[in-house]
């Protein structure tokens, strides 16, 4: 008996991607020697390579792709600019007097950030640069501190706003509507990228919480795992708290803020976050802070006026009135962008702009890549039958709807040691969520499951990406071995949250059902 070509297909690609090659290449190289293949042994129509140029049209212009690279860039600003830093010492100093007291700290840092920089890797290194040499300094466990900074890390993919959100928001509605089709309905409901953070912002929290809870708990059981500081520092006052905190938490309400509000699309919330990135590293930069609060509260007087006291001078019945507002208006925008163009300038001068610049470039380019060439060897692995193959196998499987979800979700789990979650989400999810979706399980809370397992793929050895970007910047102290223990009890932690989820499915939609 033969293996059929669809499943070859992907147990190649599995083995070419751990053999090292990069990813985009591997998987366009895949696809097209399969397609070739199934040409010669006539398993594979060629006609179907003519549906090319339009899927990638098609990802190109996707609006809710294209809000990617602005995310990123809002990120990367962010990190270099040192706000990560700031955070960490302040809520260091805050918390450390308490057993456990740190690692609380990491935790909240880590959700801070991942609600305003959702960079995985920038965390995770800034952490493991900062906050581990101070906890082993402190007498923590090495193995719960490395686990704790890994874990923290990974909150940006769960906690909005996130690429990997972002991602699983379009291809959960592709594969909502293709669902809906299938099942005879041609007025279609979409998920959006809005639904998408509502249903993810609680579980987010829900995890921040179990985690610090977990720590606590393990400082009173266990008070030399993480002992309080012995270290004499001086605590911090409300005032540098609040200068730490604030900042980023208003960036986080104006970017969410506009789009759980459904006031601004992705794509304008998050322009709205890279200008406010741009302000908030100016502080850095030498620029008075006293100038980056008065164009901050132009721009958002200016987004209030607006909406309130719209000015169309297109119109016939204009009055003197209408274009004294215009004026006021133009004048606000001048200002708020002059003060960003200072600020442009001296990033340019500093070099963080273009090592910013160029970093987001990278990101972006890698995730645009990977999802072109995805839509590519969809195309192939559906010609070759793989559609009706995985169909086939969550309609079999033993226990219904249920068993097919749990078939599903440990798939991913066990995919997440070897596989990137671009890859899964890009490769995997569309041909394995419309199935699903057909046996009448919730999308959103379907999308908030997912999401934290494949969080879970940044945790578990032995290629986690958060563990190698701690071993890349943690003490030499730290061994392999101690970063693997130490992210088993979390990867736990996780499982009990997707838990939580399965047997509560209330805590991830009733966000989105409140607000939309």
């Amino acid at each position: 008996m033969t293996l059929p070509l669809d499943l070859l297909m992907f147990g190649a690609l599995i083995a070419f991607i751990l053999l090292g090659y990069p990813v985009a290449f591997t998987i366009a190289g895949v696809a097209t020697g399969f397609a070739v293949l199934g040409w010669m042994l006539g398993d594979f129509n060629l006609q179907l390579m003519g549906a090319m140029g339009q899927r990638f049209f098609g990802v190109l212009t996707n609006p809710v792709l294209t809000a990617i690279p602005l995310f990123v860039f809002m990120g990367v600003v962010l990190e270099k600019s040192r706000i990560a830093e700031d955070l960490l010492e302040t809520m260091g100093r805050a918390f450390g007097t308490m057993n456990g007291g740190l690692g609380v700290s990491v935790m909240l840092v880590g959700a801070l950030l991942a609600a305003s920089t959702g960079i995985v890797g920038a965390t995770v290194v800034a952490m493991g640069l900062i906050a581990l040499p101070t906890m082993l300094r402190n007498g923590y466990d090495p193995k719960l501190a490395s686990g704790m900074v890994c874990t923290a890390g990974t909150l940006g993919q769960i906690i909005p706003p996130s690429t990997l959100l972002i991602i699983l928001s379009d291809v959960m509605s592709n594969a909502f509507q293709q669902a809906q089709y299938a099942q005879g309905k041609f007025s279609v409901e979409t998920i959006s990228v809005g639904q998408t953070f509502a249903a993810a912002m609680v579980p987010g929290l829900l995890l921040v919480a179990i985690y610090c809870a977990y720590i606590l708990a393990r400082a009173r059981l266990f008070p030399g795992d993480a002992p309080a500081m012995t270290e004499l520092v001086e605590r911090p006052t409300a005032g540098e708290i609040a200068g730490a905190v604030i900042p980023p938490v208003l960036l986080i309400i104006a970017v969410l803020g506009s789009i759980l509000g459904g006031i601004a699309s992705p794509n304008e919330a998050a322009s709205v976050g890279a200008i406010g990135a741009v302000l908030l590293a100016g502080r850095r930069l030498g620029i008075s802070t006293r100038l980056i609060v008065l164009a901050t509260s132009a721009l958002i007087l200016l987004a209030v006026a607006a909406s309130v006291l719209p000015v169309r001078l297109q119109r016939s019945d204009v009055s003197l009135g209408d274009y004294a507002l215009a004026v006021t208006y133009a004048g606000l925008a001048v200002f708020a962008l002059g003060v960003v163009f200072k600020i442009l300038t001296s990033a340019f001068a500093s070099g963080l702009l273009r090592s910013a610049m160029l970093s987001t470039l990278t990101v972006t380019s890698m995730i645009f890549a990977t999802i072109l060439m995805a839509s590519f060897f969809s195309l192939v692995f559906v010609g070759l039958g793989g559609e009706d193959r995985v169909h086939e196998i969550l309609q079999e499987m033993p226990g219904g709807p249920t068993g097919a979800l749990v078939f599903a979700m440990l798939f991913v789990f066990v995919l997440g040691f070897f596989l990137d979650f671009v890859e899964i989400s890009v490769i995997l999810l569309p041909v394995l969520i419309p199935p699903l979706l057909v046996m009448g399980i919730d999308p959103i809370w379907l999308t908030v499951l997912i999401a934290i397992n494949l969080q879970t793929s940044f945790l578990t050895p032995p290629f986690g990406f958060s563990l190698f970007y701690l071993r890349g910047a943690a003490p030499k102290e730290i061994t392999t071995g101690q970063i693997y223990k130490g992210v088993m009890p979390f990867i736990a932690l996780q499982v009990f949250a997707v838990l939580v989820l399965w047997t509560i499915p209330h805590v991830s939609t009733w966000l989105p059902r409140w607000l939309y």
